[in-house]
């Protein structure tokens, strides 16, 4: 049972899952707007459950990082990608390399996000792995993006 509410960067518990699942069914109930809001959840979940392992891990951590700094942005899918948005403006996104034959995957920001910093700033960020370094980068920029 150790299984189901550690993690191990390996990706989400049988745990998470299940409370996912349990999120997106309260949605639905919550009707028309909430049953949008599941689906697109849903969507999300199984655009990352059909990456490669190594992107899988990557997309899964970042989801779990947004819905705990960022709870108000909403997961969705866009371009076939995991994306996070507000007022259905994505604000941050993850680019699987899979998807475009690419040597790393992308952490990235739309103009939705609050990144502006001066003249220039960047709005993409390549991974291979996520540490709890980068983790923690990725919890500062989503908090600030989605301010």
């Amino acid at each position: 049972m150790a299984g189901m509410t550690t993690r191990n960067n390996s990706g989400f518990t049988d745990a998470e899952r299940a409370a996912m699942k349990a999120r997106a069914e309260e949605l639905k109930a919550e009707g028309k707007k909430g049953a949008r809001k599941a689906d697109d959840l849903e969507a999300l979940l199984a655009k990352v459950a059909e990456m490669p392992d190594d992107e899988r891990v990557m997309a899964e951590r970042i989801h779990a990082i947004v819905s705990r700094v960022a709870p108000q942005l909403d997961p969705k899918t866009w371009y076939g990608m995991p994306a996070w948005a507000r007022d259905g403006k994505v604000v941050c996104f993850f680019k699987p390399a899979s998807k475009f034959g690419a040597r790393y995957s992308n952490f990235g920001f739309n103009d939705a996000a609050h990144l502006d910093d001066g003249q220039m700033w960047p709005t993409e960020y390549a991974l291979l792995a996520i540490g709890d370094a980068e983790a923690e980068r990725i919890e500062q920029l989503v908090a600030q993006a989605a301010g």
